[in-house]
């Protein structure tokens, strides 16, 4: 072999060892960057909607590092639930796209026996200790109903983090919904965030503001105005109404609010800056 043929082999086993050291370093700083846990963080999407809303959020941390396994967890008309896909004892920062077959259910209390079964499935399939979830617009009942049915059950995960996004806490201003369900007329709030006025599924809510788990929760409300105070579906009051429910008792509490074109109610899960702050939130060490 001439010495020139020698000397480039050399150079080529170099860059390749340079390479693997890069990339090992890389991964390095990612885990670095991130916490290292196996609590899992449930994402719960909107009416009307489906897991594949959630993909755009879910992606964008699988993409930054956070974690490399995704799950699914089906909820039939019935409530049963199905989990696709397999997460191991020591993976790392899990993500769980629920999805409901069933999605413009309108009555709440069902909404939180499904997530329940959700979490009980993971618990009976995983042996899961703690969570963290995600909602947007009506996938956020999923999470306050789970807590007004599961906050004094010791016998389930702790929840950890939340992130209510869109949510139509105190009501939504449309026509020809229930009176259960339709925003208040003359909508306000005070410094407390207390509403003047309740319908009758915020009155159900606010049972939170004694059981909610004091000192255990950290809260993050993301908020979208596209201008008038509205996110385009949901009033920016009725967003802001959460604070009443849980901020008293939770370990933090804060809200997140987003402007221009992709802070309209169904952007925000598709929104790059909203991505970022959900990703620091949740997993940034």
């Amino acid at each position: 072999m001439s010495k020139t043929a020698r000397r480039s082999i050399t150079a080529i086993i170099i860059i390749i060892l340079l390479g693997i050291i890069g990339f090992a370093w890389h991964q390095h700083e990612k885990a670095n960057k991130f916490v290292q846990s196996t609590t899992p963080t449930l994402f719960f999407h909107g009416g009307g909607s489906s897991y594949h809303s959630e993909e755009h959020m879910v992606n964008a941390a699988k993409k930054a590092g956070v974690t490399k396994t995704i799950l699914r967890a089906n909820v039939d008309k019935n409530g049963k639930v199905t989990l696709h896909g397999t997460m191991h004892k020591n993976s790392i920062n899990p993500i769980v796209e629920v999805n409901y077959e069933d999605n413009r259910q309108l009555d709440f209390n069902k909404h939180g026996v499904w997530a329940t079964n959700v979490v009980k499935a993971l618990q009976k399939q995983y042996g899961i200790k703690n969570i963290n979830m995600v909602g947007h617009s009506l996938g956020n009942i999923s999470i306050i109903y789970y807590m007004l049915q599961n906050s004094q059950n010791k016998s389930m995960p702790k929840l950890r983090k939340q992130v209510d996004m869109a949510g139509h806490f105190d009501g939504l201003d449309f026509s020809g919904l229930p009176d259960e369900i339709r925003q208040p007329q003359g909508l306000k709030l005070d410094k407390n965030g207390k509403p003047n006025k309740m319908n009758a599924t915020y009155q159900q809510m606010t049972k939170l503001r004694s059981i909610y788990p004091k000192n255990q929760v950290r809260v993050l409300n993301i908020i979208g105005d596209i201008g008038g105070k509205t996110d385009g579906t949901v009033t920016n009051v009725s967003s802001l109404s959460l604070k009443y429910l849980v901020a008293s008792r939770a370990k933090s509490y804060q809200v997140k609010v987003f402007h221009g074109k992709l802070a309209r109610h169904s952007k925000l899960h598709s929104n790059p800056a909203v991505d970022k702050v959900l990703i620091k939130f949740l997993w940034e060490k």
